[in-house]
């Protein structure tokens, strides 16, 4: 298949993840709106860990087995184990410090500014660092879901330039499908947001800059599967991508616990697991 045709699949299965993200512009949602969709948000993204995880440890996996069964050495499964180590790090403990950095400097702005309207005006200019905690996590869900979907436009760009038109069709179709929830994701803490304070809602603007980083990626592995393959680059893509949904995954769950719907909490939660798996069960029936 050529190349404008795969970018086209690409794109495709990157842009159904603007499917959720009206859903941000919502003028005072419910509560019970607002619970469930972080509910579905949590659940979502559990898959998504446990989705990515499961790709990146296939060739560890594959290469204890082989050693297992014909004593093949060991030093690629080795470097393979490292690579998932420190990806997985990067993922979840770089966030982790960058959110502590973050929030050392917002609170050394506020007391070179002083109180009142100069302090939030200074702080108004400084930045992403500067916006609220509702949107610094909308971002942070984005740049997981993107590194999640730079994984999945690879293995479409790779499966069309194999000539396996059937297995990249039906590839695009499951992640357009599974991108079409992914966007429920990244307005979950917005919408949360709206609620509190609609003076917060969030501007067309905003919400097609966050669908672009998490649906954009898709059509750019697209492009890179299409000419260059690497598993390596592919363990440490996913490897960071669950690093980064892990730790977002534990920011909605304390959102969550301030809720006193806990009856909306857990079905959301299976919810969203269950739209996962389902979703994935297309992409599953394709052999990947």
């Amino acid at each position: 298949m050529g190349i404008g045709k795969t970018l086209l699949l690409g794109f495709i299965a990157g842009v159904t993840i603007l499917c959720g993200m009206p859903l941000g512009r919502m003028r005072r949602p419910s509560e019970a709106l607002r619970v469930t969709l972080n509910a579905l948000a949590i659940g979502v993204l559990v898959f998504l860990v446990w989705d990515v995880l499961s790709a990146a440890w296939e060739p560890i996996d594959a290469g204890l087995a082989a050693h297992h069964e014909t004593g093949a050495g060991v030093g690629s499964t080795i470097g393979y184990g490292i690579l998932f180590a420190l990806g997985l790090g990067v993922g979840l403990l770089g966030l982790q410090q960058y959110e502590a950095w973050m929030g050392r400097r917002v609170r050394r702005a506020r007391q070179s500014t002083g109180p009142g309207a100069m302090a939030s005006q200074e702080l108004r200019g400084r930045g992403i660092w500067s916006w609220s905690s509702g949107r610094q996590l909308a971002l942070l869900i984005a740049v997981g879901i993107g590194l999640h979907n730079f994984a999945e436009g690879l293995a479409i760009g790779q499966a069309a330039a194999g000539s396996e038109i059937a297995l990249a069709t039906l590839l695009v179709i499951g992640f357009a499908l599974h991108n079409a929830t992914e966007g429920f994701g990244i307005v979950a803490p917005l919408a949360a947001e709206a609620e509190q304070d609609p003076a917060k809602r969030p501007s067309w603007g905003l919400l097609l800059a966050l669908a672009a980083i998490g649906g954009g990626p898709t059509f750019v592995g697209t492009a890179i599967g299409h000419s260059f393959t690497s598993e390596p680059v592919s363990v440490v893509f996913l490897t960071l991508a669950a690093g980064s949904i892990l730790y977002v995954v534990i920011q909605l769950l304390a959102l969550a616990g301030r809720s006193a719907r806990k009856d909306l909490i857990y079905a959301g939660v299976l919810l969203g697991l269950l739209a996962g798996f389902l979703t994935d069960a297309i992409v599953t029936a394709a052999g990947v």
